[in-house]
C-alpha cells in the first residue's frame, strides 16, 4: 500500500468499461493507477507482429477488436482455444512529472510476453501466474501513449514452465489443465519517489514459552536518483488500528546510485501484545515502512509452524486438516479469477471443512491468500515444476526459470501467515538422480530466500517405490507429499515405513465423479478417510479436486472437462460434496433426548463431541445456529464432548443446527425430530 504524494490521476481511467474490471479484480495498492478496461486485441498466427510494428503508435488499429482486460483470450468465444501470438494495445495521456518514477506492473500474463511503449520495447517476461513490473519513466512523454503486449500461450513447448515434456510419448505435449491466455490479472501504474520502498518482508517468531514474539523487517529500497543516498526506515506495526510500541533494533543502510538496498530490523512484542494466528483465530497485524517521501504497507500475522515426531504443530498444538485442490478454472472465465469467484470458491471449500489448500501447480490470484489469512486456511504454495522429465530438471536454463518464477511467487507471497510450505514440483521422477538433485537444490534455492516456511515436493513414486529411504527425495522434505489414487492403507504404511519420523500429507486423492457409484466418490471418501483416521502421522489429506476444469490431457471427457470436482464447473456441488462436508466437520452432533416444557417451551440435548481423530485441532469459540438462537459451544478438545440444550419454542416437527466457526462460515448442518425416540423392538 502507498501513500504517494503530487500524483496526476487521470480522469480517463474511471470511465467506460474500466469501472466493471475494477469492481471485479482486487488491485492490492489502493493508489495505484489501473491501465484496464478497454484495450485493442488482435491474433498473430504467423507471429509477424514484432517485424511488422504493429506495436507502433503509427500502426493502426483501428480493425482490431475491443477486449475489457484482464482478458483470457482462451475463454472469449471469438478466439477459444486459440493458442499462439497475441496482440494488445490501448493509448493513454499523461504529464511526465520530475522526481518521480512511473512502475508498471501486470499481476500475471500468461505466457511469454514482450512489452513496448512509444515504439521502444520496455522488457520481456516469461511465466503465467506470477507479478512482474518495469520502471517506464524514460518511456513516457507528455501526452499521448501507446502501449502495446505480444503475448504467446505456446507451453507446448519442451522449455517453458510449465510446458510439455521432452520424451516425445503421445499426450505429453499436453499439460494437464488449459494453456489460458492473456492479461489474466490487472495491470496498472505507481508513481514512487526516487527513493522508493519495493517490498517488505516480515518474519514474526512466536516463543509459545514466554508468550513474546521476534519480528525481523527486511525493507527492500530502490536508489534511482542520481546519488548515493542514506536510509533508515521507521517501522509503524500495529493490531486492532492500535500502534505497539516497539524497540527497533537497525542500522542505517547506505544504498549506491541506481541500485537497490535491503534494510533490515528486529524487535520483541512483549506478551501482552502478542495474538497468534491461527485458522479459527486469524489475528492479522498490520505493518508499515516508513522513508522520506514513500510509505509501504502490508499484514502479517504471529504463528509457529513446524514438523515434530511425525505431526504438523501449529503454535504448538498439533493438527490435522482436510483440503482440496482447487484449479483456477471457470466457465466463460478460462483461468480468469474475479473477486465474486474467489470468495464464492472460498466460501464452498471452508464450508465443506477444507482448512488447508495445496496449489494446483501454480499460484492463484492474491485475493484468495487475502481471504486464507482473515478467515484461516493453510496453503501449501507451488510454482509450475509439473512432471518435468530429468533431462529438463538438469537443463540450467529451464532451473533458471524455474527459479525466477518461484521468487517472484515467493516476493509477492511471503508474509502472508496463511502460507505454511512451499512445494518445488509436482510429480516428476523424485528416485533418478535428476529428481533428487533438482529437490535438494531448489529447496536450498527457497530457504536462502525464505527460510521460515517448511519445504516439500509431491510425489507420485512412493506409492510403489523405494525400497530404502534415501533412493528417493522425500528425504529431503520437511514432511512427505504423496499422491495416491487406490491402495491407500498400503501406500501410507509403505511411505511411514521408509520416512517414521516425517508426517505425510496427502496431496491428492479422488475419484472421477462419472465412475460407478458403488466405486465413486462417495464410496472413496467414506473408505480413504476410516483408514487415514488409523495413522495418526497423516496429517492431512487434499482432494482432487475441488472443481472439474478444462483439459487437453488423456482422459478428458468429450465435453472437454475432467470431472473430478466436488462441485461442478459451475460451483453445483455434487452429492460428494456433502459426504466430504459431512465426514470432515471438526464438530460432529447427536441427538441425546427431546425435553418437552409447558406452554411450548422445549429443549433438545444435543451432544457435542469434537473429533478425535481427523480432521484433529481444538475447538474454541464454536457456537450452535437454529432459526430460533444461537448456543456458544464451549471450547473442546480433540476427543471431548459435551451436552447443550437447545431452546425450542412452537410446534414445529423438525430442527435445523448448524455449527458455525468464529469467523462465520456453517461447517455443518443437521435437522433433528423434536420428538422422543421411539424404543427400538
Amino acid at each position: 500500500m502507498k501513500y504517494i504524494r503530487a500524483i496526476t490521476l487521470l480522469f480517463f481511467l474511471f470511465i467506460g468499461g474500466y469501472q466493471t474490471s475494477l469492481a471485479q479484480y482486487a488491485i492490492r495498492d489502493p493508489d495505484a493507477i489501473p491501465l484496464g478496461g478497454s484495450w485493442s486485441f488482435v491474433m498473430d498466427p504467423r507471429k509477424i507482429g514484432a517485424e511488422k510494428g504493429w506495436f507502433n503508435e503509427s500502426f493502426d488499429a483501428a480493425s482490431w477488436d475491443k477486449v475489457t482486460v484482464p482478458h483470457c483470450f482462451s475463454s472469449d468465444l471469438r478466439y477459444q482455444f486459440y493458442t499462439g501470438i497475441a496482440w494488445y494495445k490501448r493509448s493513454f495521456p499523461w504529464k511526465k512529472q520530475t522526481g518521480k518514477r512511473v512502475i508498471l506492473h501486470f499481476d500475471a500474463v500468461y505466457y511469454a510476453s514482450s512489452i513496448w511503449l512509444n515504439n521502444k520495447r520496455v522488457g520481456t517476461h516469461e511465466g503465467g501466474y506470477t507479478p512482474f513490473s518495469f520502471d517506464i519513466t524514460d518511456f513516457l512523454q507528455s501526452g499521448e501513449n501507446t502501449i502495446a503486449l505480444s503475448v504467446d500461450n505456446d507451453t507446448w513447448q519442451t522449455g517453458s514452465i510449465p510446458g510439455a515434456k521432452d520424451n516425445g510419448r503421445p499426450n505429453d505435449p499436453f499439460m494437464g489443465w488449459i494453456n489460458y491466455g492473456g492479461i489474466t490479472r490487472p495491470v496498472y501504474l505507481t508513481i514512487e519517489p526516487e527513493v522508493y520502498l519495493e517490498n517488505l518482508k516480515v518474519e514474526a517468531i512466536p516463543d509459545l514459552d514466554k508468550g513474546t514474539a521476534k519480528l525481523m523487517v527486511k525493507a527492500f529500497i530502490r536508489n534511482a536518483s542520481g546519488k548515493e543516498v542514506l536510509v533508515n526506515p521507521v517501522v509503524v506495526v500495529s493490531y486492532n488500528h492500535q500502534s505497539l510500541k516497539l524497540n527497533w533494533i537497525s542500522q542505517k543502510k547506505t544504498i549506491p546510485v541506481s541500485q537497490n538496498g535491503v534494510w533490515q530490523a528486529e524487535a520483541v512484542v512483549k506478551a501482552s501484545d502478542v495474538k497468534l494466528w491461527s485458522i479459527d483465530e486469524p489475528n492479522i497485524y498490520q505493518v508499515r515502512g516508513i522513508i522520506p517521501g514513500d510509505t509501504l504497507s502490508t499484514h502479517f500475522g504471529i504463528r509457529k509452524v513446524e514438523v515434530r515426531n511425525m505431526q504438523l504443530l501449529l503454535n504448538g498444538q498439533p493438527i490435522r486438516m482436510a483440503g482440496a485442490n482447487r484449479v483456477v478454472d471457470y466457465p466463460g472465465l478460462g483461468s480468469l479469477e474475479p473477486d465474486w469467484l474467489i470468495e464464492k470458491d472460498f466460501r464452498l471449500m471452508k464450508e465443506a471443512g477444507m482448512v488447508f489448500q495445496r496449489l494446483t501447480h501454480y499460484t492463484p490470484a492474491e485475493h484468495f491468500y487475502e481471504l486464507a489469512d482473515k478467515y484461516g486456511m493453510l496453503i501449501v504454495a507451488e510454482p509450475g515444476n509439473w512432471q518435468l522429465t530429468p533431462n529438463q530438471m538438469e537443463n540450467d536454463t529451464i532451473r533458471a526459470k524455474f527459479k525466477q518464477q518461484f521468487t517472484e511467487m515467493m516476493q509477492r507471497d511471503w508474509n502472508h501467515p496463511s502460507v505454511i510450505a512451499y512445494s518445488v514440483g509436482n510429480e516428476y521422477l523424485s528416485d533418478y538422480p535428476a529428481g533428487q538433485r533438482w529437490t535438494k537444490d531448489m529447496i536450498a534455492f527457497g530457504r536462502s530466500m525464505d527460510p521460515s516456511r517448511l519445504f516439500t515436493f509431491v510425489s507420485m513414486r512412493l506409492n510403489t517405490l523405494p525400497k530404502k529411504p534415501e533412493d528417493e527425495a522425500s528425504q529431503y522434505s520437511d514432511f512427505v507429499c504423496s499422491n495416491t489414487y487406490g491402495n491407500h492403507a498400503k501406500v501410507l504404511d509403505n511411505i511411514h515405513r521408509l520416512y517414521p519420523d516425517k508426517p505425510i500429507l496427502i496431496s491428492e486423492w479422488g475419484k472421477r465423479a462419472d465412475q460407478p457409484s458403488k466405486e465413486g466418490q462417495v464410496k472413496d471418501i467414506e473408505t480413504v478417510v476410516t483408514e487415514i483416521r488409523k495413522r495418526l502421522y497423516v496429517i492431512g489429506a487434499s482432494w482432487w479436486t475441488y472443481n472439474d476444469y478444462q483439459s487437453r490431457h488423456a482422459g478428458t471427457n468429450p465435453n472437454g472437462y475432467r470431472p473430478w470436482g466436488l462441485v461442478g464447473p459451475d460451483r453445483t456441488p455434487r452429492p460428494a460434496y456433502n459426504t466430504y462436508r459431512e465426514e470432515m466437520s471438526l464438530v460432529t452432533l447427536e441427538k441425546v433426548r427431546w425435553q418437552p416444557g409447558g406452554n411450548g417451551h422445549h429443549q433438545l440435548i444435543l451432544k457435542v463431541s469434537a473429533r478425535a481423530d481427523f480432521p484433529y485441532y481444538h475447538v474454541k469459540n464454536y457456537i450452535l445456529k437454529t432459526a430460533q438462537g444461537s448456543r456458544k459451544i464451549p471450547d473442546l478438545k480433540p476427543g471431548s464432548s459435551v451436552e447443550i440444550a437447545v431452546p425450542v419454542t412452537g410446534f414445529d416437527k423438525m430442527l435445523s443446527v448448524q455449527v458455525i466457526t468464529p469467523t462465520g462460515f456453517a461447517v455443518s448442518e443437521q435437522s433433528f425430530e423434536l420428538a422422543e425416540e421411539k424404543p427400538k423392538n
